[in-house]
């Protein structure tokens, strides 16, 4: 998804949640700066035609981890970890094929993951800059790509494909580069256990996720259904997605 498709989406999270849209485009741009040197092709050469797990922190993971090590171990699969899923994964010896994270949790696993050579989406926006200047010159910017939720740059190294949370963000990117099946071991979106603002962004991941549900099955032609949204199809508003 360009960002174009995808501002409206934008517009009405900020809206929302009272973001401010500058403090978003100046985080694109100390992320910029800091010049991250992957392309979008490295996830693609990662995932594309591949069946993804797009793997969560959720507390559903332990009970997800032997499905996620299938996807793993499968030569047609590739497991995509979402922030401080990628460590216990790590614990549990599933090999990760992809990274996404802005660095609020777990910020130690991005300089060890591009040492390691593993593609890994760096985040920017307005609340995280403090952490986008001391973790990115730790990392290995030749494998890392830069990501925004306002206008992208590509040719700075910082691009936009669409979601909002880091795991609707990283489905969106799977999705972006051509993965074949989406999947969503670890995430628990009705968790009552988080706080107000975290059950917010959640109510946004479901959104997003339809979304892109519904946008793949027209775009691809396919009969595709995500079943981390089962329950929950007929009372999402996409009304931000409508012409």
């Amino acid at each position: 998804m360009d960002f174009e498709t995808f501002e409206p989406a934008y517009e009405a999270v900020l809206a929302d949640f009272g973001f401010d849209r500058a403090g978003d485009e100046r985080a694109r741009d100390v992320l910029a700066d800091l010049s991250p040197k992957l392309s979008l092709a490295a996830f693609e050469g990662v995932l594309s035609g591949r069946d993804v797990a797009v793997v969560a922190p959720g507390p559903s993971l332990d009970a997800d981890l032997d499905a996620v090590a299938r996807v793993a171990d499968d030569p047609d699969g590739a497991v995509l970890a979402v922030s401080s899923a990628a460590p216990v994964l790590r614990e549990h010896d599933v090999a990760v094929d992809g990274y996404v994270t802005d660095l609020d949790a777990a910020p130690e696993l991005a300089p060890a993951l591009t040492r390691e050579g593993v593609p890994s989406a760096v985040h920017a926006h307005g609340d995280n800059v403090p952490a986008v200047r001391e973790v990115v010159p730790e990392c290995d910017r030749e494998h890392v790509l830069g990501t925004t939720q306002a206008a992208p740059r590509p040719d700075a190294g910082v691009v936009n494909v669409g979601g909002f949370t880091d795991g609707d963000r990283a489905a969106f990117l799977a999705d972006h580069v051509g993965a074949r099946s989406l999947s969503f071991p670890g995430w628990d979106l009705d968790d009552d256990a988080v706080d107000p603002m975290k059950a917010r962004k959640l109510a946004w991941a479901r959104r997003l996720l339809a979304w892109l549900e519904r946008d793949r099955r027209a775009r691809l032609g396919t009969d595709e259904r995500f079943a981390v949204l089962d329950g929950h199809r007929d009372d999402v508003d996409l009304s931000f997605a409508e012409p």
